[in-house]
């Protein structure tokens, strides 16, 4: 029962706060996929998670760093979307290797490549995680842009603004050509910016990395 809770209250009032979402058909319905968006509000992901759940009725699991689990609220929410603590000071090692173990088990990854809000709205570069995750688990990322979250609840804020975002979310993106081969730090940037650059022209702003 306690788990249906959000279902019920926070992911109606979360969508109150998006205008219009695009390329829902880009999801899986039975596969799995890692979801990779900007990050500059922490609407970011109850946004991403309040659409994945209530289109594709399943549960996935968001990386988020292990502070989040501190407060009350912040973990009752990360516990209901499945998120997986990242220990920022250990280097995350721990998490990926969950992540990369639930993507082979057929489950959905979400991450923010970023790694944290950005303070202006602007996207940041893209750490290499994500391709990190891709090329270990080799399955498809799907690219998601979100517009207008930094100006609803950008970092420092504690009460959201009545503004209206938008999520773009693109076809997903496969890397079987970088698969069976060594991974090295030039492979994964490359890979890393091919995705950020994605989710640059999904939430229409430039990847000047």
């Amino acid at each position: 029962m306690v788990y249906l809770i959000p279902k019920f209250t926070i992911i109606p009032i979360v969508k109150l706060y998006v205008k219009r979402v695009n390329g829902l058909e880009n999801l899986p319905k039975k596969s799995t996929c890692i979801i990779a968006a900007n990050h500059s509000s922490y609407m970011d992901h109850m946004i991403i998670g309040a659409y994945i759940i209530s289109h594709l009725n399943r549960k996935f699991h968001f990386l988020a760093k292990k502070e989040h689990f501190d407060n009350f609220l912040k973990r009752w929410w990360h516990d209901y979307i499945g998120a997986i603590p990242i220990d920022r000071q250990k280097g995350g090692k721990k998490a990926l290797k969950q992540a990369i173990r639930a993507l082979k088990e057929g489950r959905i990854i979400a991450i923010h490549p970023e790694g944290t809000r950005s303070l202006t709205g602007q996207l940041q570069q893209g750490k290499t995680g994500v391709a990190r995750l891709a090329l270990a688990s080799k399955v498809p990322v799907i690219p998601v842009g979100l517009i207008g979250t930094f100006e609803i609840l950008p970092k420092g804020r504690y009460v959201p603004k009545f503004k209206k975002a938008v999520m773009n979310i693109g076809k997903p993106m496969n890397f079987s050509d970088y698969y069976n081969k060594k991974i090295n730090k030039r492979m994964l940037r490359d890979v890393t910016d091919k995705i950020m650059n994605e989710i640059a022209k999904l939430c229409r702003q430039k990847y000047n990395f």
